[in-house]
């Protein structure tokens, strides 16, 4: 059938235009806080391995370089608690946003498929159900939702969920799903694969994971679907997507992994061979290096870390109440008292100069808040605080 292009929506970013012109127009300038980019600079052990590969004639590898996939290894039992993961079953990918978009089509779906991912969500999850011509569903609910015994409707729901994505911790609203819950989805998912006699893969979006400033996120670490306490030792159908562009400084590196059943990432493996999905061979080296090095992350998370607490407490002191955002790159922020739309909200900060995202852009379901990126300098955040306080 070919990409169902013509199902995608607008670019949501399109609309805001207006306001980062209002909000330009503001004498001191604008304060961009619309978009999860990072500013900082890219790490000097990543540079140099970057730089150290540089030398490099013949074609990267698809798989990735055994040296990558073992820091891969290395990382996910040294920093998500998940030991063990085969070499084999890690890939590397061009970022993460082209895996979340590509996935349902990778793995075959089309018409009559339902991908299900988080209400409250990063709009790629849907268009990559779009493209293939799968029909996206937004629900929290999963457990619920692909249990059968609701009724005809809900069942043929039920029984034609084949993927779903978690967010955890969750753009836009830093979200942190528990061992707990992260079984329960797995076993639900498991559940369904048995009744039906098809597969459902559970694909976890865990980019932020090393953002946490809530307990007990910031002591226990953030739980990977990869982690032995969610799989009972067994990762068939379950995938972790990775990037490094927030802990590391590096989304112009395009540096990103998936990892988890060894059958589903030679499956993924053999189309990206063919279609040429190839990270380069210098952006190989330098993710293997930066996977290695936990000081940069350490450093860089504390310079959110402040950023985070002025910020917070500039836009409580101005009426502003901050949801959720246990982990992650943002602030989900609402006015106090709520209830009024997310573009009112935009509106308001603009007129201040400051630009953020509104939560419509993340789903019906977000549209009473907007999202605070800290991806500011420290001067510019500074500057957000005292437009808001009045100082």
């Amino acid at each position: 059938m070919g990409l169902r292009t013509e199902d995608l929506p607008a670019f949501p970013w399109d609309a805001l235009v207006p306001f980062a012109a209002q909000a330009r127009a503001h004498p001191g300038g604008i304060v961009d806080l619309s978009v999860g980019t990072p500013i900082d600079p890219t790490p000097l052990v990543i540079r140099e391995a970057l730089t150290g590969a540089s030398d490099s004639p013949g074609y990267p590898t698809t798989h990735g370089t055994l040296e990558l996939r073992e820091a891969v290894v290395d990382w996910f039992a040294r920093r998500r608690g998940v030991r063990g993961l085969d070499p084999a079953a890690v890939m590397p990918t061009l970022g993460s946003k082209e895996l979340v978009a590509w996935l349902p089509s990778l793995l075959g779906l089309g018409a009559g498929d339902v991908v299900v991912h988080p209400a409250c969500a990063y709009p790629t999850y849907d268009v990559g159900a779009r493209l293939a011509g799968a029909a996206p569903v937004a629900d929290d609910d999963v457990v619920g939702l692909v249990a059968p015994g609701s009724g005809a409707p809900a069942d043929a729901v039920a029984n034609a969920v084949r993927l779903v994505w978690l967010n955890s911790p969750g753009n836009p609203d830093g979200r942190v799903l528990s061992i707990d819950e992260l079984r329960a989805v797995v076993d639900a998912a498991r559940a369904a694969a048995r009744r039906t006699g098809r597969r459902v893969v559970v694909a976890s979006d865990e980019c932020y994971a090393e953002l946490a400033w809530d307990e007990p996120w910031m002591s226990s670490g953030v739980p990977s679907i990869l982690d032995p306490r969610v799989t009972g030792g067994d990762l068939t159908g379950l995938l972790a997507v990775y990037s490094l562009s927030k802990q590391s400084n590096v989304a112009g590196y395009r540096s990103a992994f998936v990892a988890g059943d060894p059958a589903l990432v030679a499956e993924l493996l053999e189309v990206r061979k063919h279609a040429g999905m190839i990270v380069p061979g210098p952006v190989q080296a330098a993710t293997a290096a930066g996977l290695r090095d936990d000081d940069h992350v350490a450093v860089q998370r504390e310079r959110y870390r402040v950023r985070r607490r002025v910020l917070r407490s500039a836009l409580e002191q101005a009426g502003y109440v901050v949801d959720g955002s246990h982990a992650g790159l943002y602030l989900w922020v609402r006015p106090e008292g709520g209830g009024q739309d997310c573009w009112a909200t935009v509106a308001d900060l603009a007129s201040l100069g400051i630009l953020v995202a509104p939560g419509s852009f993340y789903g019906t379901a977000a549209a009473g808040h907007v999202r605070v990126a800290l991806t500011a300098s420290d001067e510019r955040v500074g500057e957000a605080a005292a437009r808001l306080t009045g100082a």
